[in-house]
């Protein structure tokens, strides 16, 4: 993981120095994305040896930035550096971003809405997904104090993320969602969705509409709107609810309900000893909006 940032002043003081990029020469872009765009390409080549020297090789480059600020916003100005130091490696996969779109409270400042705005159409042609900060605090806002709120929230999406990644190397015994597979979705251009459920008791016959609701309605993307390119529904169960007949009739009847709203979906059912409930980690991939 590398923090790019055009001032020291904004990195948390317990990110490691081996994981910094500061841009040379720069206090900071002050919210004027022209401008952080001219600082990022004239400084292309400090950010694409610092990701060949300290990443290495990767399959896959997920590049996160803050919507409205100035050098999150900025960001796509270094697509070409990304992609040059992708083929230098040879890597398999894309860029996918990862941007946030701010509050309502924080949209109100002109400059901080100009500016995600921008982002949102600079990388509306590449893989990528938005996580919306009004979704994010809402869902936690009463559970969670103010000063863990996005820590809270980024840490849940990214181990959602990262237990997909970590599921897509397994196998299964029941069906597998393979790495070719997760190309499949994560190559596709355009936005992203993702979200995930627990259910306690997955003994429903409308267990793929609980699943979709669920998962729309609890993750900090927007819902999704219109049919998918591709889409993943894995399922981590216990072994109790594969050996039950209703159950795994309900679990098929969820991914065909869940398939419908994607032109291919993807799934993947892991068991598990000792999960607390029926675990689902939904994406929808190549979404138009």
């Amino acid at each position: 993981t590398l923090l790019v940032n055009s001032t020291g002043k904004d990195i948390p003081k317990n990110v490691e120095e081996d994981h910094v990029v500061l841009i040379p020469d720069s206090d900071g872009i002050g919210k004027n994305v022209e401008y952080g765009k001219e600082v990022l390409s004239q400084n292309g080549a400090i950010v694409e040896d610092a990701l060949r020297i300290k990443l290495g090789k990767v399959d896959w480059l997920f590049v996160l930035a803050g919507g409205g600020g100035g050098t999150g916003s900025s960001v796509t100005a270094l697509h070409p550096v990304f992609e040059r130091y992708m083929r230098s490696v040879q890597s398999s996969g894309k860029v996918v971003y990862v941007v946030s779109w701010p509050t309502a409270q924080e949209n109100l400042n002109p400059t901080i809405a100009r500016n995600a705005l921008t982002l949102a159409n600079d990388v509306a042609k590449h893989p990528h997904i938005v996580l919306d900060n009004e979704r994010a605090t809402r869902l936690l806002r009463g559970r969670i104090g103010m000063l863990g709120m996005y820590p809270v929230a980024n840490t849940q999406f990214a181990k959602s993320l990262a237990q997909v990644l970590k599921l897509s190397t397994e196998d299964s015994p029941i069906q597998s969602f393979d790495s070719k597979d997760l190309e499949t979705c994560l190559g596709n251009n355009g936005r992203a969705f993702m979200g995930s459920t627990m259910i306690k008791d997955p003994n429903t016959g409308k267990l793929g509409s609980v699943i979709l609701h669920n998962c729309m309605n609890r993750s900090a993307c927007p819902p999704p709107k219109g049919k998918a390119a591709a889409g993943s529904l894995v399922l981590v169960v216990s072994e109790e609810m594969v050996a039950d007949p209703k159950v795994s009739k309900n679990i098929e009847s969820a991914i065909a309900y869940v398939g419908g709203r994607c032109e291919t979906l993807f799934s993947g059912v892991y068991v598990r000893k000792n999960v607390p409930g029926l675990i689902a980690i939904l994406s929808m991939n190549g979404l138009a909006t």
